[in-house]
């Protein structure tokens, strides 16, 4: 899809977030003494500070976490890594085309009561309107690196050493990073942790042998860089099932995109893959809650990250032990297809649906805010969507469901009737009229009901055309892919039920990545 440079993941990130806290948790009397013991020595960035200025606001006590896997083959000085290092031990292309793309872009939510840690990735090639890098629109990749040049051309006559010119950069490309996240997203970030190419490698060798499962054998021979061909591969060759990897082929695992059905999306999900793994052999083994070893393994690797000075490892440790007690579900947020733009191929997506799904899977999905309606012209016919009828009361819309049968439709209505939402007509669709998407249209005098119904199914309410849905009624068609509801998704006000699963229809790019275990993906 792009350019063939390796993808490093921010696997260590995660991994080091829920390893350092669940220790730290664990640590009963010694908390506080073995939290300092283990926060010493991570480089400290105050990028957030800058990047909070403008966030959405929080609508509760849950912790959102920005994992960065950032694309440079150079150390944190900025020099570059050994070349011998990069192409022949890791076969990662030339140390020259590493660049500062943030290849791996994983938010984690942690709620406020503790529950189910959702992952969210954003594939790397989604194409973004940027905030602070240039403001224009580019891969959300790209926010880092081109904030950070702009960065260093301004920085460039200010006498800085080569280090300290990298490290102001780098900031820069951090503050636009969670700026751009944060604005697709609709969401705060509270903290981030990023690690570079040989932070994964440090934590994949301190970790080796890490199992992995593959649904499907593959074989990704090197291609060697030519005028005529760019090059790429990994030389990975495993079989379907699981195997068993050292560090070089676990980078290999992650960084694979070709000879694969989706290419960078199927990439994404080995990403989580791996860090499912990685956390579980580090609980299997009892490394988790065992402060010296873990302090062994973090001294292996805490050269290579780097974290937000507001992380209060303490606070967070109360939350962590979701975070390897397999209570947590990775997804990869979806894309509406391909397209090139200046020679580059990239995802097209849909912001404002991309907003929606998030904060509905997050359990932060509220009513959408009533919008005036204006009277129709006299003597016109009122349409399905804007205007209201006259006489017509503000009491929630009826909701008319039809799924593939009327069993699936009663059990709908009956989920949405406990919501709030009053019931209406029930009824199984023709077989010649069931869609694959699940879909919301209103008429008179619905919409804000209708759009708060799209959300909890990760659609775009539309109005029905003329006579088509009866005033003050929406129609929800459901569609024959989809998740059945387990229950109450939403309460009345919009937001998440106790103990429901906040968003079980909701499209995602590919299926969910649970951890707790050795996940198989392709």
């Amino acid at each position: 899809m792009a350019e063939p440079r390796t993808r490093p993941l921010n696997v260590l990130g995660r991994a080091l977030a829920g390893t350092v806290s669940v220790a730290v948790l664990g640590a009963s009397g010694f908390v506080w003494y073995e939290y300092r013991q283990l926060d010493g020595g991570l480089v400290k960035s105050s990028a957030l500070a800058e990047a909070r200025a403008d966030a959405p606001p929080h609508l509760d006590k849950s912790v959102n976490l920005l994992l960065i896997g950032l694309d440079s083959r150079k150390d944190m000085d900025g020099n570059d890594l050994p070349k011998e290092f990069v192409e022949e031990e890791l076969h990662a292309g030339s140390s020259e085309i590493g660049g500062y793309n943030t290849n791996a872009l994983i938010v984690l939510h942690i709620p406020a009561d503790g529950g189910k840690v959702t992952a969210l990735s954003v594939p790397r090639d989604d194409y973004v309107q940027t905030v602070g890098a240039d403001g224009r629109m580019h891969k959300i990749k790209e926010a880092y690196g081109i904030a950070k040049e702009a960065a260093e051309q301004k920085l460039g006559g200010k006498g800085l050493s080569k280090a300290e010119l990298e490290r102001q950069s780098r900031e820069a490309g951090r503050v636009a990073t969670i700026r751009t996240v944060q604005a697709f997203l609709g969401v705060p970030i509270d903290h981030f942790a990023e690690v570079n190419l040989i932070g994964f490698y440090d934590i994949a060798k301190a970790v080796e042998p890490v199992e992995v499962c593959l649904n499907n054998p593959v074989d990704d021979p090197i291609v060697a860089r030519t005028a005529a061909h760019e090059g790429g591969g990994t030389g990975l060759r495993l079989p379907a099932g699981v195997s068993s990897l050292d560090a070089r082929q676990a980078l290999s695992f992650v960084r694979q995109r070709h000879h694969l059905k989706n290419g960078d999306l199927d990439r994404t999900h080995r990403q989580q893959a791996f860090i499912s793994s990685v956390v579980h052999k580090l609980k299997q083994q009892g490394v988790v809650g065992d402060l010296g070893r873990l302090q062994r393994l973090f001294d292996a690797v805490k050269k290579d990250v780097v974290i937000d000075d507001r992380w209060n490892v303490l606070d967070f440790a109360q939350q962590a032990p979701n975070l390897t007690g397999g209570n947590v579900e990775f997804n990869t947020l979806p894309i509406t297809g391909f397209r090139n733009i200046g020679g580059q191929e990239v995802n097209t997506v849909d912001p404002d649906r991309i907003r929606r799904i998030v904060k509905q899977l997050f359990g932060h999905e509220s009513a959408p805010a009533a919008v005036p309606e204006t009277p129709a012209p006299a003597g016109t016919a009122g349409t399905a969507g804007e205007t209201p009828v006259a006489g017509a009361t503000k009491a929630r819309a009826t909701v008319d469901v039809r799924g593939p049968d009327t069993e699936t439709a009663a059990a709908e209505s009956k989920a949405l009737a406990e919501l709030g939402h009053p019931a209406g007509r029930v009824g199984g669709a023709a077989a010649t009229g069931r869609a694959r998407a699940t879909t919301v249209v209103y008429g008179t005098g619905a919409k804000a009901e209708a759009e708060q119904l799209a959300a909890r199914y990760g659609v775009t309410a539309t109005a029905g055309a003329a006579g088509a849905v009866a005033p003050g009624h929406v129609a929800v068609t459901l569609g024959t892919v989809r998740t059945a509801t387990a229950g109450p998704s939403s309460g009345p006000t919009g937001t998440t039920a106790p103990g429901a699963d906040p968003a079980p229809d909701l499209p995602m790019q590919g299926p969910a990545v649970k951890a707790g275990g050795i996940p198989c993906v392709d």
